[in-house]
């Protein structure tokens, strides 16, 4: 049988935000007195955590980081969110995972307020039986935890952990996918670098929505 609960990431996996995530970041340290031209380092920021970012990407420390976090989502939470699209052949997926009776739900480490405003302004939650994101106060969630946040939501016991898969498109999803025990399937088409995806354990890489809808509704050998 198919897998009976899919985990979704948000940011380069369900939409293409890298417009506002990128713009927000340089906002954010201009604010820190940094100018930052190069799309490539900022690109590093879709998928951790912000405040891991800050201090792993600028070697910033308390209470710089918060102050950049701060900055960040005084942009995002205007004008940054919509500057965002949902991939082609997302609704079309959802619809084929709901159709066959699958629960779905999103663990993102974007905070859960914007992630939910997103889900709304593009009319997918409905599709979503979960959302669990970062706190506002506390950025720093895992990954791992928020995915184990999400399957407590769904009441998803550990011996039914086999029949759930984790959808993302950095290490990040298949790190947390990995401690918390269940399957993983990244997705090329969103800003993992090249041959990240490959490192990590996975039950099947998707270059495109289309692809990854074969693979969760067609019948699974596990």
């Amino acid at each position: 049988m198919p897998y009976t609960a899919v985990l979704f990431d948000l940011d380069g996996t369900i939409t293409d935000s890298q417009k506002g995530i990128l713009r927000c970041t340089q906002y954010a340290l201009k604010a820190c007195g940094i100018e930052e031209p190069d799309s490539q380092k900022l690109f590093r920021f879709i998928g951790p955590p912000l405040s891991y970012s800050f201090a792993a990407f600028y070697n910033m420390k308390e209470p710089l980081v918060s102050f950049a976090v701060k900055k960040y989502r005084e942009r995002y939470s205007t004008i940054g969110w919509k500057e965002n699209r949902v991939y082609d052949g997302i609704p079309a997926c959802l619809t084929a995972l709901k159709q066959q009776g699958c629960h779905i739900a999103m663990a993102t480490s974007k905070p859960e307020p914007y992630a939910k405003q997103i889900l709304d302004y593009f009319e997918l939650t409905p599709f979503f039986d979960v959302v669990a994101g970062s706190s506002m106060k506390h950025s720093d969630e895992t990954k791992a935890a928020l995915m184990q946040h999400a399957m407590q939501q769904l009441g998803i016991s550990e011996s039914k952990k086999s029949d759930v898969i984790m959808v993302g498109d950095r290490k990040f999803d298949a790190e947390g996918a990995a401690l918390c025990g269940i399957a993983f399937a990244g997705v090329r088409y969103g800003y993992a670098p090249a041959g990240e995806l490959e490192s990590y354990p996975h039950v099947y890489l998707a270059d495109t929505v289309a692809a990854l809808q074969n693979f969760l509704t067609a019948p699974q050998k596990r």
